[in-house]
């Protein structure tokens, strides 16, 4: 069944630039009602909802300042988006950083925030707990989908994103919520996180950012847009489970993990 965002309501978080920024865009473009903005930086939300209101009208956008790694900032937004919009139907936890520099606070924000996030959004959707469901999209990529020699630490941040959607992503938990799991993979992506990333590679190996920056170039870069349009495909045509690839400057398209039990070498 397709999922019409026109009228509905969306809470990104990480969306003040990027992927996020282009996302909210590509859904108000749609038809959407209001987003949330959940962003770390109250200059660059500021902007981007200025932005949003001037191509989008009034009323359509709010930024609250939020850092994902802090519950009770993180639910703030929630309510928010409540208390302006009167409903919420879509969750895009997007926030993410690359730094393996600074590992812990990558796992705090790309994993304990991405679960307090789709927690949140259980809470506060789910119709078991008296909402009337909607969509969440936790936003991983493609380096969840293989391995990445000179970022190890988030490759395995973006493994446990897919991990968690594709357990999430069941029929126990559609029915019992009636909330769709999904998954967006972007491929390198021109933002600055992907061009500060050669930067902030793991301490103790100097040559390891000129490992990192050969690894990323050779995959080439698409634009944020193309990302945004890719969202926009999953959250409308995406069943609960699903997984999307956004590439290449190319159209999203679905993919499937092989059961394990063609994974036996011998």
């Amino acid at each position: 069944m397709v999922f019409d965002v026109k009228g509905k309501v969306a809470l990104v978080t990480g969306g003040a630039t990027g992927i996020g920024l282009a996302t909210s865009m590509e859904l108000l473009k749609n038809g959407l009602k209001g987003v949330v903005i959940a962003d770390m930086d109250p200059s660059k939300g500021e902007a981007a909802v200025n932005q949003m209101i001037k191509e989008f009208g009034a009323k359509k956008a709010v930024f609250i300042t939020t850092d994902v790694t802090q519950k009770d900032e993180l639910e703030a937004a929630f309510r928010t988006t409540l208390s302006t919009f009167g409903s919420l139907d879509i969750v895009i936890n997007n926030a993410g950083i690359m730094n393996d520099a600074n590992w812990e606070l990558q796992i705090a924000i790309n994993c304990n925030a991405m679960v307090q996030g789709l927690l949140f959004g259980i809470k506060y959707m789910g119709t078991n707990n008296g909402g009337k469901g909607g969509v969440m999209v936790n936003v991983s990529s493609v380096m969840g989908l293989q391995q990445l020699e000179g970022s190890p630490v988030y490759a395995a941040t973006q493994h446990f994103t897919i991990g968690l959607d594709r357990s999430f992503g069941t029929p126990y938990f559609y029915k019992k919520t009636g909330i769709k799991y999904l998954t967006m993979c972007p491929g390198i992506t021109d933002t600055e996180m992907v061009s500060q990333a050669g930067k902030l590679t793991l301490e103790g190996f100097p040559d390891l950012g000129k490992v990192l920056l050969d690894e990323l170039t050779s995959m080439g870069k698409q634009s944020v847009a193309n990302v945004a349009k890719g969202m926009m495909l999953l959250i409308t045509n995406g069943e609960n489970g699903s997984m999307y690839v956004a590439e290449g400057n190319k159209p999203a398209y679905e993919i499937e993990i092989p059961n394990r039990a063609t994974f036996r070498k011998h």
